[in-house]
């Protein structure tokens, strides 16, 4: 009888034990699923950022550009031919109407 005992005794242990295994396994499989999507989330969200840095940095380029069109000779001189109609000495200037 001592010996069924043991059987007994060691069978529901190694139940108990697959049993804690199985959770584990099932609990662990679940966060790694969830993991993953963050992962898949956040690189999603980074390549988002990453064009917009790049569409940033192509406005600050053309914002540069621009900037220094303004502070040139070029740009007084548009300036003064569009808007005040300004004209050098030996030009014609002809109007549509």
């Amino acid at each position: 009888m001592h010996n069924r005992r043991k059987r007994r005794k060691s069978r529901a242990g190694r139940i108990c034990v697959s049993f804690m295994v199985l959770a584990l396994t099932a609990i662990l499989s679940v966060q790694i699923v969830r993991l993953y999507q963050k992962d898949q989330s956040y690189q999603e969200q980074e390549a988002q950022l990453q064009a917009q840095l790049e569409e940033e940095q192509q406005r600050a380029e053309d914002l540069e550009e621009q900037e220094a069109y303004i502070g040139s000779d070029e740009y007084v001189e548009d300036m003064a031919r569009t808007k005040l109609g300004m004209v050098y000495e030996d030009e014609i200037l002809f109007r549509e109407e």
